[in-house]
């Protein structure tokens, strides 16, 4: 499972599907690219930089695990963190150290690693962020201890995980897209219709695995958050945070981000409470 994520994000590198890749390897490319990039993610979530800000990072150890485009990198850094990042893709890694260097930006170290085997020793960090990679680890509890090693013993961890208790999971996963696949599927097999786009894909999944089988929401969720070739995504709420992430304490926890495609929920009032975006912050506990 761990090599088919590595190779799903490797071929799908985060968010470019929204607004393309670079278009060569040259600086200016890559300049162009991050700077389009990162008005798109801050445009869409601009509540990423403010809770950026709660972490405190200026003059602590932080570790990055999952690194994106370098967007979050760039802004624990200006904002003085001593930062360390991992990521399982190459890709992600490069184009990190990339941005780093175009930009002059001060760093400990880039790694490709897996949070299942951090190339750290015990207590190396004040911080460890992690934003929209932690639900995509089937092996959490193995991860969580990991996480938990390298942490200092008064340290934090935060994590911004998908919530289960949202728009997005209860409507428009569960019930909008889960309807629009029952309803293309016969459709498409008597040819009433093309199998193209992302609903072709979903029709394709459908096919391979029966449709009632992908139609079962510890299935279909794995589809509908980051593509539907995904290979493993799952959903939190504060229930769950606490059974698997048992090496920590809850400090505190709040929803960001009305996101719910296809509905058109964006900037509407309301994050607080049906929001996607579930951000924890937690504290390592004492074990004897």
């Amino acid at each position: 499972m761990q090599e088919d994520i590595r190779g799903y994000w490797s071929a799908n590198p985060c968010g470019e599907q929204l607004v393309g890749g670079p278009s060569s390897d040259e600086p200016h490319h890559y300049e162009e690219f991050f700077d389009r990039y990162d008005a798109l993610k801050y445009g869409l979530e601009s509540h990423i930089p403010a809770c950026l800000d709660k972490m405190s990072p200026a003059n602590r150890q932080v570790l990055e695990i999952g690194l994106g485009q370098g967007s979050e990198a760039e802004q624990l850094i200006r904002r003085g963190a001593s930062w360390t990042g991992v990521d399982i893709t190459e890709t992600s890694v490069r184009r990190t150290r990339i941005r780093m260097n175009l930009r002059g930006l001060p760093f400990q170290g880039i790694h490709r690693a897996s949070v299942l085997d951090l190339p750290f020793p015990d207590n190396s960090f004040d911080v460890v962020f992690s934003h929209g990679v932690l639900h995509h680890v089937p092996d959490i509890d193995r991860a969580q201890r990991e996480i938990w090693r390298v942490l200092k013993p008064d340290g934090e961890l935060v994590v911004m995980l998908y919530a289960r208790w949202s728009l997005n999971y209860l409507v428009a996963i569960g019930l909008v897209r889960r309807a629009a696949v029952l309803i293309a599927y016969p459709v498409v097999r008597i040819g009433g219709c093309k199998n193209r786009g992302r609903l072709g894909d979903h029709i394709g999944n459908a096919r391979r695995q029966g449709l009632f089988n992908y139609l079962r929401m510890g299935e279909f969720i794995h589809h509908n958050t980051d593509g539907p070739t995904n290979p493993y995504s799952r959903v939190y709420g504060m229930r769950q945070v606490r059974t698997d992430f048992s090496s920590f304490a809850v400090k505190s926890a709040e929803k960001r981000f009305m996101h719910a495609p296809p509905l058109p929920v964006h900037g509407l009032p309301g994050e607080r409470v049906l929001g996607w975006h579930l951000w924890v912050r937690l504290t390592p506990r004492k074990f004897p």
